[in-house]
């Protein structure tokens, strides 16, 4: 089971490195819930779609890359490190993502979280 969800995160991931909108209905439930790392939250897979495609448009992802899974019954985290172009502007933070699955290993909520880069060190 943790193996079948980790592959679909990673095919998710990868999806927006290929920018393959394709899969999407593959990964998520109908019903989705995703709430993005800075306020955005989408409702349902026809929107999850949209907001996929209009970003698409204008950015480009360089880099997902997975650092770790954490699975515990029907949820599993994923931390990360993500890169990205858009707007003509590269950003870049650490993040984790709460990820919820169904009993057919859809994901029904995913919620990310962000952790700006770079760090600084304050007491040093």
């Amino acid at each position: 089971m943790m193996i079948e969800r980790e592959k679909i995160i990673k095919d998710y991931f990868q999806s927006w490195l290929n920018n393959n909108v394709a899969v999407l209905k593959d990964i998520f439930d109908p019903e989705i819930i995703y709430s993005e790392c800075y306020g955005p939250e989408y409702h349902g897979i026809d929107i999850i779609e949209r907001w996929f495609k209009d970003w698409n448009k204008r950015g480009k992802v360089i880099a997902w890359d997975i650092k770790q899974f954490i699975h515990e019954r029907d949820l599993t985290a994923v931390e990360w490190y993500f890169k990205c172009e858009y707007d003509g502007e590269i950003g870049e933070f650490d993040g984790v993502s709460l990820i919820k699955f169904n009993e057919f290993n859809s994901i029904v909520n995913l919620k990310e979280f962000q952790s700006k880069i770079p760090h600084h060190y304050p007491y040093n």
